[in-house]
């Protein structure tokens, strides 16, 4: 994990909807604290349970959050892409990082070190005012998004699953959508709570019924309508 140039780092994290409402003054105040770094893909950037030390913002790469059971069998928390940040609550708690993150491809971070934001947030009540509206939002947000998800079947979990990741990494080609991840099968099946056979079945199955294909470094979408209209049948 390497030092990089952090310049423009203000307008970078505006782009954030924890700091969407800040001032540039405010803005510039954040930046002062901030730290870049440049992560090697397969890098640990922190281990579940270990002290929380920053919060931090993907300005290029990919990140893979994932919790560990009692087996030692990874539980996928979530991928996270360039405008990511996480811990999405790490500014606002004292506890040890909920999960540990590992980078999938080269990256590129800014890291707020979390003892520097308290202080800055004591000294400037309102940045905290402004920040915890927006968190009181994402936390709605989130739980509607856990709702769904938790009522559905395993097949309806694979659709939202894919039409989530067609949203948050999909880029549009021709009239295919390309999902460019460095996701396994294992980790696929990890993200929605099942057995990597029974992902395995299901994506072979849309597969076979010419929606998509799948490989382990992408995921090509040939109908996105059909996906929605399947889940929402």
């Amino acid at each position: 994990m390497t030092r990089v140039n952090k310049e423009n780092a203000a307008e970078f994290l505006q782009q954030f909807p924890i700091f969407q409402d800040l001032s540039p003054e405010e803005l510039k105040q954040v930046e002062e604290i901030a730290i870049s770094r440049s992560i090697n893909k397969k890098t640990v950037i922190f281990s579940e349970g270990s002290e929380k030390e920053a919060v931090f913002f993907i300005r290029t790469g990919i990140v893979k959050a994932y919790k560990t059971d009692e087996n030692g069998h990874e539980q996928i928390v979530s991928f996270l892409k360039t405008g990511d940040m996480f811990p999405h609550t790490g500014f606002f708690n004292a506890h040890p990082y909920p999960a540990t993150a590992v980078a999938i491809t080269p990256s590129s971070l800014l890291a707020i070190p979390v003892r520097h934001f308290e202080r800055l947030m004591l000294s400037t009540p309102s940045i905290a005012i402004k920040i915890m509206r927006v968190l009181g939002d994402k936390i709605r947000e989130l739980q509607d998004k856990l709702q769904v998800l938790s009522g559905q079947d395993v097949r309806n979990r694979v659709l939202s699953f894919l039409l989530m990741l067609a949203e948050q990494h999909g880029q549009q080609q021709a009239d295919k959508i390309v999902i460019n991840l460095p996701m396994t099968h294992q980790e696929f099946a990890n993200s929605i709570g099942t057995t990597r056979e029974t992902a395995n079945r299901l994506l072979n199955q849309l597969a076979k019924d010419e929606l998509l294909e799948v490989d382990r470094s992408r995921i090509i979408i040939h109908n996105l309508q059909a996906l929605k209209e399947q889940r929402d049948a």
